[in-house]
């Protein structure tokens, strides 16, 4: 019979997925989690977890893992939006999902609570944005939040035509502790922390705690709505007021800001140079420039109220991820 309390992670060697591993396993739960043998496990070391090893471009290892779960919580995400060839972020983001969708449909879950990303949610510019605006700029997308948005889709195909159990949630961006990896975000932030960050852009972002993240996934286990995608972002907050949080407690400098446009200028001139060179995978491009100020101030008030999602502030969050970075740096260098 279905143990009603074992769960499948899949992605839990990333910064989401651990994290909801963490949560699950404090609170008693039954964790498998899927993993490929590449992976590393350092943000799984020492909890109580069983490891199987798979894919989720494996249909067959996904449904292996799968067997007995009630929950799976699928989190599986290819970041890598640098990519030249974009080829291996619809795989793993569109396909990979395709493919744990099917394994959840023939095994039976109770739940599908997938992690999805602001970047598939429609821009308002008359306020904050919430779940309900269609989205409205594919002409301006770049090929990462194309995919992403092709696999939310695909999602709510399978929620409104074959019945898969799902709640999808719409993820900020994420920053705290236990990042081992480190991810963009967090990175940045301990580098401007520790005064090696000399320039960055003057934007604000929405934002959220990774630890908040993994409330809300466990949380739409039991509370989310079938079918619904909930908007999971705290505090929007400008670049000076967030580096003044990175640095107050280390009294380090905190980076000299440089204007939208300007960036803008300097990495059209990169993708021009780079293009010339024929090189590849290039971090520094106008579709990263883009994306760091598309984003606006974001209603998170459905999730509030009927998941019964509190989020920290930011302030504690960025403290957490200092300290967490300070006393594991050798660990992640």
């Amino acid at each position: 019979m279905k143990g009603e309390s074992l769960a499948l992670v899949t992605g839990a060697s990333g910064f989401v997925g651990s994290h909801i591993v963490r949560l699950l396993t404090a609170r008693g739960r039954k964790v498998r989690v899927l993993l490929r043998k590449s992976s590393s496990q350092a943000a799984l070391h020492n909890l109580p977890i069983e490891i199987v090893y798979g894919d989720v471009l494996d249909p067959a290892s996904l449904q292996a893992a799968m067997q007995g779960c009630a929950t799976v919580f699928h989190s599986v995400v290819d970041p890598r939006f640098w990519l030249t060839d974009q080829t291996p972020i619809f795989r793993n983001n569109v396909d990979g999902l395709v493919h744990a969708m099917d394994a959840a449909l023939a095994c039976g879950v109770n739940r599908f609570v997938f992690t999805s990303t602001m970047g598939t949610l429609g821009l308002n510019p008359d306020g904050p944005v919430t779940e309900d605006i269609p989205f409205n700029w594919l002409d301006r997308a770049p090929p990462y939040i194309r995919a992403r948005l092709e696999a939310e889709n695909r999602f709510f195909e399978y929620c409104r035509q074959k019945g898969l159990p799902g709640v999808a949630l719409c993820v900020a961006n994420t920053y705290g502790p236990q990042d081992y990896q480190p991810t963009p975000h967090n990175g940045q932030l301990w580098q401007i922390a520790q005064g090696k960050a000399k320039v960055a852009l003057d934007v604000a972002q929405p934002t959220v705690d990774i630890r908040d993240v993994a409330e809300a996934a466990v949380a739409a286990e039991t509370r989310g709505r079938t079918g619904q995608r909930y908007i999971i972002a705290n505090e929007f907050i400008g670049a000076r007021a967030f580096h003044a949080l990175a640095t107050v407690d280390r009294g380090t400098a905190a980076p000299m800001l440089i204007s939208y446009r300007t960036a803008h200028a300097i990495a059209w001139g990169v993708e021009r140079a780079m293009k010339l060179l024929r090189r590849k995978d290039y971090v520094v491009s106008t579709d990263a420039i883009f994306l760091s100020k598309v984003f606006r101030g974001m209603d998170s008030s459905k999730a509030r109220r009927e998941l019964g999602w509190a989020p920290r502030p930011i302030s504690e969050t960025v403290r957490d991820a200092v300290n967490w970075f300070a006393a594991h740096d050798a660990e992640i260098n």
